[in-house]
């Protein structure tokens, strides 16, 4: 049987707010099978707790944004939630004494070496999957992005649309058969981006006021500004499909089907996972419970086969 995941025991984190610029810390707490990934404000007064789904997902400007009805928020949690999906942990308590989760390092890589440190337990419940059953589209302009029925795990194929110097035409494309492995080794480190163009903006607008070159990748004109360069050839593209795993992990199942997109993002991605959940057609949830070990079921199993000390070496 796939069982469903969590973690050992709490712990804590701290780092900057990529937006508000300000400290914050983020608490991890072990939570019971089938509870899912739960956020909570413990800043306020009482509490406000906000689960990780589709529907939560109301501002996508500049990253992915829990919010509840009466306005309260959780920001930039795709980079976490990426990280989640490929250590295939299910149910997650996440306090966090801020509006937005600390950026790190524009990366997942801190958070799957925090929670390989701290460990990561078995449920006794089987883990679901959502099977793509049939295809499903969304476009928005010439942007599009779809889910395709596939044979094994999770396929996906990515595309973006820079015309940047340092950006080269055929580094803008990536491909990529996920697992836990290999999103430890080929994505995790990708890092989020911008333009030193838009960065007036973004301040007049109480965006990246805590953004620098020690979590963004950051282009002028002509080149990438960062002294030590780029982590992989191809960071741009890798890191909008790291964006685009934690972003279709907002149900809390993994997906098994075959993902396609041409220059998507946050809004786009909610947009195609909405539209997969919105009719029952489109999918099937399935847990591997028996005993038998089917093709299908070994191949489901990369998704999470890798171990805590398997992503210290990637």
């Amino acid at each position: 049987m796939i069982k469903q995941r969590t973690v050992k025991s709490a712990f804590s984190a701290a780092g900057i707010g990529l937006h508000s610029g300000s400290k914050v810390q983020v608490n991890f707490r072990p939570a019971p099978a089938d509870t899912g990934i739960i956020y909570t404000r413990t800043d306020l007064d009482p509490q406000v707790s906000i689960k990780c789904e589709p529907e939560a997902v109301r501002d996508t400007q500049l990253c992915t944004a829990l919010v509840n009805l009466d306005g309260v928020r959780i920001s930039t949690v795709e980079h976490l939630t990426a990280a989640l999906s490929a250590l295939g942990i299910d149910n997650l308590y996440v306090d966090v004494n801020a509006p937005e989760l600390p950026v790190m390092d524009g990366s997942s890589q801190p958070f799957i070496y925090l929670f390989e440190d701290i460990g990561i337990q078995d449920l006794d419940a089987p883990k679901q999957y959502l099977r793509v059953a049939r295809k499903v589209r969304v476009e928005d302009g010439d942007k599009w992005a779809e889910l395709n029925p596939s044979d094994g795990g999770f396929q996906l194929d990515l595309t973006i649309d820079f015309n940047h110097p340092a950006m080269e035409r055929e580094l803008q494309h990536f491909a990529f058969n996920f697992t836990g492995r290999g999103f430890a080794s080929e994505l995790s480190r990708a890092r989020t981006f911008c333009f030193m163009r838009d960065v007036e903006y973004m301040h007049a607008h109480h965006l990246a006021l805590g953004g620098s070159l020690e979590n963004a990748v950051v282009l002028d004109d002509y080149r990438v500004v960062n002294p030590d360069g780029l982590r992989y050839p191809n960071e741009f593209v890798k890191h909008k499909m790291l964006d685009a795993i934690g972003d279709l992990y907002m149900s809390g199942h993994s997906i098994l089907g075959s993902f396609k997109a041409y220059k998507t993002g946050h809004k786009l991605n909610n947009m195609l996972l909405r539209a997969f959940l919105s009719d029952a057609k489109n999918y099937e949830l399935i847990s591997f419970a028996g005993s038998r070990s089917p093709r299908a079921e070994e191949q489901v199993f990369e998704f999470i086969d890798a171990s805590c000390a398997d992503f210290a070496k990637a």
